[in-house]
């Protein structure tokens, strides 16, 4: 209850307020029309348990969740009920470090086409592929170069039907200021694994770069696109991509004020979060974070910035990883304690149910 007291206080001081982020900080500026007002979230219900590193969780048209494990490979089916079914185990995955099975993402034709895309880390890179359940994963991209950490993973599709990835830098920065490489980017495809049709460099998949490690990929109802980056010993980023647009990186983490790079919208310290998966629910942008071990609630404004976020939960569940909407409103979210990173309890890992 104090955390939701909280939670309103500074919604309702927040109201006819904008931020964006300068020098790490949040500043709240007043602007015409004002930033939304995030839902105080109920009492999370644990849907399952005992899971093994969930990374990312993406719902069929009937309702239903599809939840990747990164260090087993396993796909697992997950009902609202909390029904666990092991649907596939994909063999081609070579677990390391912080890769294995990374991202899942349905396909926008699921109804006919019936296909899955995944993010994964193979025996020579990472690399993205499509599959009917129960059948062999085909690639659609590869070359992506993997590591033990800075591998991405987190891919969707946007309201242009179009596939998008957030790609690590695989531990080698200057990839990531290199527009020909794949690695440090965010890139955006046809369902087919081709450069989209409007991407800034000609025949390339490369939609933004400059970035060090993107695991969170949300949009608005305007169709602007948001992703999540972790820093380095600085500054986490919460970024607008923009076509054709430099981040930054490993120039500069954070603000950078300068013209050549764009300024990410919010800033984080570095132990206040580690930001991996995000999504949208009503107007507000939810983000998991590792280190920090929380759910940041941040207000969405009408033009494409960010209120004075909100941390909820501290401390209560862990590593938080897997933010995903449902499509009945509600936010799962799954923890990452058996990552090798966390301390994890009985129950971990979990997915839990938070009805904003």
């Amino acid at each position: 209850m104090r955390q939701l007291a909280l939670l309103l206080t500074v919604l309702i001081g927040l109201s006819g307020c904008h931020s964006r982020a300068s020098d790490g900080q949040p500043t709240t500026p007043t602007t015409p029309g004002g930033a939304s007002t995030a839902g105080a979230p109920g009492s999370p219900r644990i849907l399952t348990r005992q899971l093994e590193v969930p990374w990312s969780i993406a719902f069929l048209p009937d309702g239903d969740a599809l939840v990747s494990e990164r260090d087993t490979a396993r796909i697992l089916k997950v009902t609202p009920a909390g029904a666990v079914t092991e649907v596939q185990r994909l063999s081609e995955v070579v677990q390391a470090g912080e890769g294995g099975l990374l991202g899942l993402a349905v396909s926008p034709g699921y109804a006919t086409d019936k296909l899955i895309y995944a993010y994964y880390t193979a025996a020579q890179d990472n690399r993205i592929a499509r599959f009917v359940l129960g059948q062999p994963p085909q690639p659609i991209l590869t070359g992506i170069h993997k590591a033990g950490n800075h591998d991405g993973g987190r891919i969707a599709f946007g309201p242009d039907g179009m596939l998008y990835a957030g790609v690590g830098d695989a531990a080698e920065p200057d990839r990531a200021q290199d527009p020909t490489a794949l690695n440090g980017k965010v890139l955006r495809m046809t369902p087919a694994g081709r450069p989209a049709p409007g991407n800034p460099f000609p025949d390339s998949v490369v939609y933004s770069y400059g970035h060090r490690n993107v695991q969170g990929l949300a949009w608005d109802s305007a169709g602007r696109l948001y992703a999540s980056e972790f820093g380095q010993n600085q500054f986490d980023e919460i970024n607008l991509i923009q076509p054709g647009h430099n981040y930054g990186w490993p120039v500069v983490e954070g603000a950078a004020h300068d013209a050549r790079y764009t300024e990410p919208l919010l800033t984080w310290s570095t132990d206040q979060a580690s930001p991996s998966g995000i999504a949208i629910l009503n107007r507000t942008l939810y983000v998991g974070a590792l280190r920090g071990q929380r759910l940041w609630s941040v207000p969405l404004t009408g033009d494409g910035g960010v209120g004075q976020p909100v941390a909820l939960f501290t401390n209560t569940y862990g590593r938080l990883r897997a933010v995903t909407a449902a499509p009945d409103g509600s936010l799962w979210v799954g923890t990452s304690n058996r990552d090798g990173r966390g301390t994890p309890v009985p129950d971990d890992d979990r997915i839990l149910r938070i009805t904003p």
